[in-house]
């Protein structure tokens, strides 16, 4: 009896609630059936561009390639040098500035900055102290994820210059291959392809010095004498003995770590299978950059 007797208060309140919020809710549609106008979408507010500001390091260097191309050797060729400063990796591009309150942006505004320039200026503020403390006059940053976004490189740094690190890209698909554990073919041939199409961008856009890893290998002190002047710098015989320098650690996420780099000698470089069939574009990109189709 009591079960019965609660049951029933309970669906009387339930009710009552829904009678309740009926009476004060809107109603769903106007009574003579008309819809609402729809109120007039706002006009978007121009978004700031802050103009570039002064940069303490002018004219970096940066060396566009793609993974597996042999960019740590060249890295450390260029370190070699008296006057050429080539850190490990520097992943600048990962560096980000937070403009963490709502008024932030316009007191940013107010100083001619936004974030994009904030960004820009702590990456050439970071360039700068790594610079000074090497003592040397060039810097390069060697970190091939640049590659991918070598426009915005290209606007913060007007004056930059480029170096163009090319391999054959059945060889650098055969080298992720072999590295990473449980390839996945379809993966890596995306990655080289996206890397591929970066490269090639830069190279009909910019004004680069363009080297392959075939003949940095190959011919060591033509390759290094070409880049020399290409920099502005008198070549130094010395360059080519890279294992008697200090480079830093050799670690994962920094550059090649390899048993081939800690050598400290040239190696010959691996060629790609003359057998192996590339994509279409790849194919295409790879005769551009002037190597033989199989």
């Amino acid at each position: 009896m009591r079960d019965s007797r609660t049951s029933v208060i309970g669906k009387g309140l339930r009710r009552r609630g829904r009678l309740m919020i009926q009476a004060v809710s809107p109603p769903r549609r106007t009574l003579d059936g008309v819809p609402a106008p729809r109120a007039a979408a706002e006009p978007a507010k121009p978004v700031y561009v802050a103009p570039r500001a002064p940069r303490l390091v002018e004219s970096p260097v940066f060396v566009l390639s793609s993974v597996r191309s042999g960019s740590t050797l060249l890295r450390v060729l260029l370190n070699s040098h008296s006057r050429i400063r080539a850190p490990h990796e520097m992943h600048l591009r990962t560096v980000h500035v937070q403009l963490s309150r709502g008024f932030t942006p316009d007191a940013m505004k107010a100083l001619e900055l936004d974030r994009t320039e904030l960004e820009h200026l702590l990456w050439d503020r970071v360039m700068h102290l790594e610079l000074t403390r090497s003592g040397k006059d060039v810097l390069v940053d060697k970190t091939p994820p640049n590659t991918l976004i070598w426009p915005r490189l290209h606007r913060c740094w007007p004056d930059a210059r480029y170096i163009l690190l090319l391999r054959h890209p059945g060889a650098i698909i055969a080298s992720l291959t072999e590295r990473r554990k449980d390839p996945d073919h379809a993966e890596i041939l995306a990655e080289v392809l996206n890397y591929s199409e970066r490269l090639e961008e830069a190279r009909r856009t910019l004004d680069a010095h363009v080297v392959t890893y075939e003949e940095l290998t190959a011919e060591p002190e033509r390759a290094t004498r070409a880049l020399c002047g290409y920099l502005g710098v008198d070549w130094e015989p010395g360059m080519l003995d890279y294992g008697t320098k200090d480079h830093g650690t050799f670690r994962p996420q920094l550059g090649d770590w390899s048993s081939t780099i800690k050598s400290g000698r040239i190696q010959p470089a691996r060629t790609a299978d003359a057998t192996a069939e590339l994509p279409p574009r790849l194919r295409e990109i790879a005769t551009a950059w002037g190597y033989q189709s199989p």
